[in-house]
């Protein structure tokens, strides 16, 4: 049965992880629905599954910003991490305690408030440059820090901060999914050093584990290819309907 629910989970992560609707958010209600234990550890590998899917996609942008470090593209992602780490830093005991999915049913809610207000707000408005400046990047970087907390959507979170800075929405989209590589990086490896240093003893079943990182890592490469092509006609009007309806199913199950 857990091997079930955990491919089950590395399906969700893949789907999710692209949409703006929070991955961790759902990981944590499946994980508490069927009593999977250590949700963070888990979160956290099925996150890399789907970075490694960010880094199959844009390999060459990936690759393009190795090989010119002071890039625009790489200077604003380091512009936009740096503020994500120092955010996170600070919110960590309430992120740790957030996992139990104590806030999730509102951290949902504002979720979709962020997309309804960004939607609404930048409805018909015409960008004058789709090229990303270090503005947008700080910004963006802001948001993902405040939406470390399962049911925050992160990849909404940025999005709607990058709109609601002036940025278009296709480059939003694309820049939100490469600020994810050095977050997932640094917090895999903080679980590693706490797992290493603390002597944590995680009890998951590691082929399901495996079998959901295939999943996640797969599902995650298509959801980005067609996130990709639905950038410029998605409405955020039906991800926050979805966020509504799920918050209110979360209020009863947790």
């Amino acid at each position: 049965m857990e091997v079930f629910v955990l491919c089950l989970l590395g399906l969700v992560q893949g789907v999710c992880e692209f949409l703006p609707v929070s991955s961790s958010g759902h990981l944590v209600l499946l994980s508490s629905i069927f009593g999977i234990e250590d949700s963070l550890f888990v979160s956290i590998i099925l996150h890399v599954a789907t970075l490694l899917a960010v880094l199959v996609v844009f390999r060459k942008d990936v690759l393009n910003m190795i090989r010119h470090p002071f890039s625009l593209e790489s200077m604003n992602i380091y512009i936009a991490t740096i503020p994500t780490c120092l955010i996170v830093l600070i919110l960590m005991p309430l992120v740790n305690l957030s996992f139990s999915g104590s806030f999730l049913a509102i951290s949902f809610l504002i979720s979709a408030f962020l997309l309804m207000f960004s939607e609404k707000f930048c409805k018909n408005k015409v960008f004058k440059n789709n090229n990303l400046r270090y503005k947008n990047a700080l910004i963006m970087g802001i948001a993902q820090g405040l939406a470390v907390f399962p049911g925050i959507s992160r990849s909404g979170t940025t999005i709607s901060a990058g709109l609601l800075s002036g940025a278009s929405k296709e480059e939003c989209a694309k820049f939100s999914f490469l600020m994810s590589v050095p977050i997932i990086i640094l917090s895999l490896l903080m679980e590693i050093y706490e797992i290493g240093c603390g002597g944590t003893y995680i009890s998951v079943n590691t082929i399901g584990l495996i079998l959901a990182f295939i999943i996640a890592f797969v599902v995650g490469i298509l959801s980005i290819k067609l996130m990709i092509k639905l950038t410029q006609k998605l409405d955020f009007k039906i991800f926050s309907v979805y966020l509504i309806a799920l918050a209110i199913l979360t209020f009863f199950i947790i």
